[in-house]
């Protein structure tokens, strides 16, 4: 019996690498390329985790657009910029925005009316991003670098002292003139 199990190994041994390389030319794995696709479009979305499209997080919206189940738009802080970058990652054309309104508003974030906050730091617990500074019995300040105008700290504040107000204007596309050369102050006589 045992000197059968080496001619059994130099039988098997073969068929299975043969077995290798034929399953080396299958199609892959539908759900690894939903990963793959997942991952890749998770990255163009903003992270805000903000909930406006619907699903809990950037993560599972982008398996939803990675299996087909959802359309490009949805993701209001990413706006058209986002919506094209899906787009483009499934080489699809963007889609005509059933959300115009919500991708063309101006940017808009949390202000904490200080005379009303109790402190209660329920909307610091709602923040998905961390916007809100503030401590239990104190008054709230919001970040607004980091707000992204989701407005999931409006629900939770018992005494309505957030409200969504435009965001300032940043103009990013700012540049100085290049001035001409600056002369030398002459000496005085």
């Amino acid at each position: 019996m045992i000197a059968s199990l080496p001619a059994a190994f130099l039988i098997i041994l073969p068929l299975l690498l043969i077995l290798a390389r034929l399953l080396k030319f299958l199609p892959e794995n539908n759900n690894d390329a939903i990963t793959r696709l997942t991952e890749d479009l998770d990255r163009i979305l903003p992270q805000t985790q903000c909930r406006q499209c619907g699903y809990d997080g950037c993560e599972p919206y982008a398996r939803a657009v990675a299996k087909g189940t959802v359309a490009l738009n949805l993701c209001v802080p990413g706006g058209s910029a986002t919506e094209r970058g899906i787009a483009r990652i499934l080489g699809r054309e963007p889609a005509t925005s059933t959300n115009k309104e919500a991708h063309d508003a101006d940017p808009q974030i949390a202000v904490i009316d200080a005379a009303r906050c109790i402190g209660c730091v329920k909307c610091i617990r709602a923040c998905p991003v961390d916007a809100i500074l503030g401590a239990a019995k104190q008054v709230h300040a919001v970040l607004p670098g980091l707000c992204t105008g989701c407005g999931l700290c409006l629900p939770p504040c018992p005494v309505d002292c957030i409200s969504l107000a435009a965001s300032p204007r940043i103009n990013r596309h700012f540049g100085w003139t290049k001035p001409g050369r600056l002369r030398s102050p002459r000496p005085s006589a």
